[in-house]
């Protein structure tokens, strides 16, 4: 069985290409945090998918940097001969399902806070506050 189920922050828009057909093709890569910790450090594995069909639509309507998403799918293994005729080998992630792991409006905060996890929060806030 290949089956493969992510939890992760897209690290940049997909880029979509369509073909001929209209068949969508949507390539992103997904930062999917590592359960444990080395010396203490948040690491991360960069995971790339591939969305075909009416998932690589979905990914091209919804889909954009920093949202937090569930991916299901298989692992897929390939290679190529690059221009310099060394071969290479790549692994993908072959998008079954996507699904939302945040609201809209905390995906958007997320996209707005400082690192050290506070808000910015701009300066004219005050004169909207009921208890000022």
């Amino acid at each position: 069985m290949n089956k493969v189920i992510l939890i992760g922050r897209i690290t940049r828009d997909p880029e979509i290409r369509v073909a001929n057909e209209g068949n969508y093709i949507a390539r992103y890569s997904l930062a999917v945090d590592r359960r444990f910790k080395k010396d203490g450090e948040q690491s991360a594995d960069f995971i790339n998918c591939v969305a075909f069909g009416k998932q690589g639509e979905f990914a091209d309507k919804f889909l954009r940097k920093g949202m937090k998403i569930a991916v299901v799918g298989r692992i897929q293994t390939g290679s190529y001969r690059n221009k310099d005729g060394q071969t290479v080998y790549t692994t993908d992630v072959i998008v079954e399902e996507h699904e939302f792991c945040e609201s809209k409006s905390s995906t958007s905060q997320s996209e707005t806070s400082t690192s050290n996890g506070w808000d910015n929060i701009p300066d004219s806030v005050n004169e909207m506050l009921p208890w000022e």
